[in-house]
């Protein structure tokens, strides 16, 4: 049984040695991956991705468990550990959404359609802006769908362990509902990002440097309640950003929650 997932440093990118030694991801946690542009931060997942032995560009080792080696992953679709929801994703499959996901509910579930695409479907449209719809063609699909309908297919239908995410925000997708959804599964979590909102979100944040982590924070009390103030400002952006998407002329009067924040 898969638990834990161990990162054993590497090497940065002047060659030096990572200064997080060891760290150890467990299910039902979600880490978030901070850092500057270019300092590791997609790296470190593609490591994840691949289950890296160390012979790659970092050197780093993933391990299962209590330092097992993932060799008997590596390989093989029925084992597979990892699904990685990259930042820029498009079918190229011409075929309908419906017919897709029967493909994937039978590959998953060894022909046993525990799970229906209706319900994946209702699940994507919660985090997308325009509906999709079982008929309509993948390649049709915008990139912001493609990542809902993703999204809500690994984590209804999904049945590999780890969720590798990068930088959710820019998906134009309800990024905050897409983590509820997968909060709810009993995975290992990671996500990268520049958003403060999506960063406190994480059990304990990962921060790159150089290249390399360089600390890991554990999230304590007062980012809690600092989580609970951005949301209360997030859900009035939210509305603003859908008011002006639907076409609709903003007025001052319309805004009292705002100005009161404002004020």
């Amino acid at each position: 049984m898969f638990n834990k997932l161990m990162i054993v440093g590497g090497k940065d990118k002047t060659g030096s040695e990572e200064l997080v030694k060891e760290l150890t991801l467990e299910k039902g946690n979600i880490y978030t991956i901070v850092g500057p542009t270019g300092s590791g931060k997609t790296q470190l997942i593609e490591d994840i991705e691949c289950l890296s032995d160390g012979s790659g560009l970092t050197k780093r080792k993933i391990l299962l468990n209590n330092g097992l080696s993932p060799d008997n992953y590596r390989s093989s679709y029925q084992n597979r550990l990892v699904s990685h929801l990259s930042q820029n994703m498009h079918f190229i499959l011409d075929m309908s959404v419906e017919g897709f996901l029967e493909m994937r509910l039978q590959c998953t579930n060894f022909n046993s359609l525990s799970k229906s695409t209706q319900e994946i479907i209702e699940c994507a449209n919660e985090l997308s802006g325009e509906k999709i719809y079982g008929d309509y063609s993948l390649t049709k699909l915008s990139g912001g769908q493609s990542r809902a309908l993703m999204i809500a297919d690994v984590a209804i239908n999904g049945t590999t362990p780890i969720i590798l995410i990068d930088e959710i925000e820019n998906a134009g997708i309800d990024r905050l509902k897409a983590m509820e959804i997968l909060m709810d599964s009993d995975k290992i979590i990671l996500v990268v990002t520049h958003d403060p909102l999506l960063a406190l979100y994480g059990n304990k944040r990962i921060v790159m440097q150089n290249g390399g982590i360089s600390k890991i924070i554990n999230r304590n009390q007062f980012e809690i309640s600092l989580l609970k103030k951005l949301h209360s400002i997030n859900k009035i952006t939210a509305g603003i950003r859908n008011d002006l998407r639907i076409g609709k002329e903003l007025r001052k009067e319309g805004y009292y929650e705002l100005q009161s924040v404002l004020e």
